[in-house]
């Protein structure tokens, strides 16, 4: 059996809520995007949704998600944030977190508030989070979102009364800068980070623990993840589905492409498997690079992105809107993961381009890197 898909405008929330509010109750299945021919009329019975996403540095892909795989996630997600609650949706709504805003408050049948799409202002988020009247109260935020939330909350009284209301302030789709973290602890916000994609339903791991029924383990260095909340696979790609799940120990597991390490219960996510560039025969973790870097004064929203070599083969460059000598940069770096790491050029921009996600547009800065890291320094 199928039922019918439909692509409703992700700009419009309210559009969205009402269109997974249907899907859930046995209606077409939903995509939110912009219109597309090429996508197929119908999807089978069980396909309640369809995420269209471009991950960070991978080809467009569109992840199929059963009814009782988001409906897992947020079963799972309201076991462990103590209850149903109202929620304030801050993220786009063809986002995987904003969508499980959205699904989380049909589940709970409660009202979010949603803010307006577009430039994300943190006065505009607490004057929005005021609006909120529920017993428990939750939202969903990027790192980037936060940094913005925390420095405001620094200075203003009324932003920090606000954000203090939250009962939970989830922040996922990339790691948060400890350092962010620290500050906003400190503020007393109530912050739990999130690990998870779309391929998981969203978050599955909190503070590295799964939730519900989820489960997680290291398979040759490897982050895998099962559970119920698992995608059902990738629409119209049956090579990319079968590289990315497998079947094991009587579960079905999702291959996150990231490595980590599980110590004690908790799992600690350490890069990308395709985060590594060899520069000179050395192997160089960009993801390592990015820890040491964003643990600088003003270099919390660094990237670090591979450029092409003549001399060593690739060198990491670093991308920020703050600012540091080459030099020091490059010995702190050295001093902590090896000479190879050292970037080649620390770039300045006015803003780091992001995805829609509010992930860094890895792409558009490799591009970026390639003509940047014309002046190759000499190892230390």
């Amino acid at each position: 059996m199928s039922r019918p898909l439909r692509v409703v405008p992700a700009d419009d929330p309210v559009v969205v809520l009402e269109a997974l509010r249907d899907a859930l109750a046995g209606g077409p299945a939903v995509l939110p995007g912009p219109p597309n021919s090429g996508l197929p009329a119908t999807v089978e019975q069980r396909v309640a949704l369809v995420v269209e996403t471009s991950g960070s540095t991978g080809a467009p892909k569109r992840v199929v998600l059963a009814a009782n795989a988001i409906l897992a996630s947020a079963a799972a997600s309201e076991a462990a944030l103590g209850g149903p609650g109202q929620w304030l949706l801050a993220l786009p709504a063809h986002y995987i977190a904003g969508i499980n805003v959205l699904v989380r408050s049909i589940a709970a049948q409660s009202q979010p508030v949603i803010m307006p799409p577009g430039h994300f202002d943190a006065v505009a988020f607490a004057a929005a989070s005021r609006r909120l009247d529920g017993e428990l109260r939750f939202t969903s935020l990027v790192p980037a979102q936060l940094a913005r939330l925390v420095e405001a909350a620094e200075n203003d009284l009324g932003v920090l009364e606000a954000l203090r209301r939250f009962d939970r302030m989830l922040v996922g789709g990339q790691a948060a800068p400890p350092q962010l973290v620290g500050r906003a602890l400190e503020l007393g916000l109530n912050i739990t980070r999130t690990y998870g994609s779309s391929e998981t339903s969203g978050g599955c791991v909190y503070d590295g623990v799964p939730i519900g029924t989820a489960r997680v383990r290291i398979e040759n260095g490897q982050v895998e993840l099962a559970g119920p909340m698992l995608a059902e696979g990738y629409l119209g790609d049956p090579e990319r589905t079968a590289a990315a799940f497998s079947e094991a120990d009587g579960a079905r597991w999702y291959r996150t492409g990231d490595t980590g390490e599980i110590v004690d219960g908790v799992l600690t996510v350490t890069g990308r498997l395709d985060g590594v560039l060899i520069s000179g025969g050395v192997k160089v973790s960009l993801e390592a690079i990015e820890r040491v870097v964003r643990g600088l004064d003003g270099l919390a929203d660094a990237v670090a992105v591979r450029a092409p070599s003549l001399t060593w083969g690739e060198v990491p460059v670093v991308f920020s809107t703050g600012v540091l000598p080459l030099a020091e940069l490059r010995s702190i770096v050295a001093e902590t993961l090896g000479a190879a790491s050292a970037p080649a050029a620390i770039v300045r921009l006015d803003a780091i381009p992001l995805l829609s996600s509010g992930k860094p547009d890895r792409v558009a800065l490799a591009e970026l890197a390639a003509v940047s890291a014309g002046v190759e320094p000499r190892r230390q």
